[in-house]
């Protein structure tokens, strides 16, 4: 394995792109290559067998067609769901999500938090066993959010529509007086200004993404897997139907040049 391979990342959609943009800023001398399942987004509602065989796609990918060094899980319901035997079957270094349960336990004063996530996530035995390890004097209030992820995959995020659809999803928790919400979705953190918008400056609104950032540096350190190399390139592949899709993961992707191709199939 070569130092100036890239790092392999992959979500069900756009979402992960806001980790491959932390893992940029935080190593920018490494080269990335990410992959969007789109065509499956969202996989909040989709079977275990089914998650774990679209993880196995997009990494199959990633490893035979992009030689990657490492791999990042960049969605909270595929690792959620499959990343324990995705290591079994992989040789290859994998880092997956962590909801944000331990830093809101230090982040809230009332000891109320809300967290967003897809059912997917919320369903799963590692989630549930997470809050469990954290349960007692914070109370934790799961939301569910179906419909973000597909607006959000449309690029429709300054439409009314996913606004309207924020609000009715925040409503719950604004009665119940939270003051830190966790983003328990990758997708999510593209809306975090209209998060924070209706909940005011006072609600503390929490990603992983730095801190799933700060492991890959972790790992390749670990492994002396760094490129200290000066070359580098950062690639994004679909396998969308939505033929917008390159100029909506554009308007999401800030400072980043990086090539774009689409994929009928990733085997």
């Amino acid at each position: 394995m070569k130092n100036t391979q890239p790092i392999g990342i992959f979500d069900s959609g756009v979402g992960g792109i806001s980790v491959m943009s932390h893992i940029h800023s935080l190593l920018p001398n490494e080269s990335l290559a990410y992959v969007a399942d789109s065509l499956f987004a969202p996989y909040g509602l989709k079977s275990k067998d089914l998650i774990l065989e679209r993880s196995k796609t997009a990494i199959d990918y990633l490893i035979k067609k992009q030689s990657v060094k490492l791999i990042v899980v960049a969605c909270n319901t595929a690792t959620a769901s499959a990343i324990q035997e995705l290591r079994q079957i992989y040789q290859i270094p994998i880092i997956g999500m962590e909801p944000a349960i331990k830093p809101a336990t230090k982040a809230t004063i009332c000891k109320k938090v809300g967290i967003l996530a897809t059912n997917g996530t919320l369903d799963s035995a590692k989630f549930s066993a997470l809050l469990e390890t954290y349960s007692g004097e914070i109370d934790f209030y799961t939301q569910p959010c179906p419909g973000l992820v597909e607006l959000i995959e449309q690029g429709r995020i300054d439409d009314s529509s996913i606004k309207n659809l924020i609000q009715k999803h925040l409503n719950p928790l604004i009665e119940r007086k939270v003051d830190t919400i966790v983003l328990g979705c990758t997708h999510y953190v593209f809306i975090r200004n209209i998060i924070e918008n209706i909940m005011g400056p006072e609600v503390k609104i929490i990603d992983t993404g730095l801190a799933v950032a700060k492991h890959v540096k972790s790992e390749l350190e670990k492994f002396s897997l760094q490129n200290k190399s000066k070359e580098k390139y950062y690639s994004i592949s679909t396998n969308s139907i939505n033929r917008e899709m390159e100029e909506i993961i554009k308007s999401i992707t800030i400072n980043l040049d990086f090539k774009f191709s689409y994929f009928d199939s990733w085997s």
